[in-house]
């Protein structure tokens, strides 16, 4: 329920710092930036919204079941509000969203449910100098909140789901955040962008938006796409295992030369063919 079809954009750092190592790619195989999703990727905030979805139908003296908030998972705010309405709620589709966006920030705020290996990557690509911006469609309260949690310059802009005109699956807020980047760091391509989705509107705007595309499934399931890579978790990948799933010269983007060297190293991967 993390997304919106309207964004704000924040910049939170300066840039300037690591603006040659990003548009060099250091030694990192070329790697100039990384975008991430939010809900699902770096925090797993589903039980929260599901909660406060309960939560709301109930006092509206409706019900709301695990498999219909499920249901949502990846889909505008928007557009699951107006199901909330149709479940019972009778309050508009602003105030809905508003009332759960605050649900769901203060839990945030009491404890953040982060995902593995989320924190320890960003932490990663930081010290060596990948700029990374995160591209939520949740709205800049809780993206606020989430990264507020999180070291000062962990991303230099936030683009979130209340100002874009239209939300994930649309590839509008990755191209915004690649345009921020790109700004920011003179010099960058797509194929050296790679993008950290969890959801198929999130997988799906990535590719369209024309980045390197990694799929970390947790909620619900992904159908089989060979042009993105699927990992299980984050927890023990490196900036390195990110570098290797760009493309070299004359392959498609969704290859990955390095994968044999993965298994071997005993990471679980797990390629889509379809």
């Amino acid at each position: 329920m993390a997304n919106h079809p309207t964004g704000t954009v924040q910049t939170l750092s300066d840039p300037a710092s690591s603006r040659d190592a990003s548009a060099q790619g250091g030694n990192l195989h070329g790697l100039q930036g990384v975008l991430w999703d939010m809900d699902g990727t770096i925090v797993d905030t589903e039980p929260y919204w599901i909660r406060a979805e309960k939560e709301l139908v109930g006092s509206h003296g409706g019900t709301w079941t695990t498999e219909q908030a499920t249901g949502l998972v990846g889909q505008a705010l928007e557009y699951s509000a107006g199901q909330l309405q149709q479940a019972g709620v009778g309050l508009s589709i602003r105030d809905i969203i508003d009332h759960l966006i605050d649900r769901v920030a203060a839990d945030v705020r009491a404890a953040v449910p982060w995902r593995p290996g989320a924190r320890e990557l960003l932490a990663a690509l930081r010290a060596a100098g990948i700029p990374c911006a995160m591209v939520t469609m949740s709205e800049g309260l809780l993206a606020g909140a989430v990264a507020a949690q999180l070291p000062d310059g962990t991303f230099s802009h936030l683009v979130t789901g209340d100002r874009v005109s239209a939300g994930k699956p649309d590839p509008e807020a990755y191209q915004l955040g690649f345009d921020l980047l790109a700004a920011d760091h003179p010099g960058i391509s797509k194929d050296r962008v790679v993008a950290v989705e969890d959801s198929l509107p999130g997988v799906t705007s990535a590719l369209a938006a024309g980045l390197v595309t990694l799929a970390v499934p947790h909620f619900v399931p992904l159908p089989p796409d060979e042009r993105r890579t699927d990992w299980h978790t984050l927890e023990g990948r490196t900036p390195a295992d990110l570098a290797a799933l760009l493309p070299t010269p004359g392959q498609d983007a969704w290859q990955d030369p390095w994968q044999d060297a993965e298994q071997d190293a005993g990471y679980d991967l797990v390629r889509d063919t379809a």
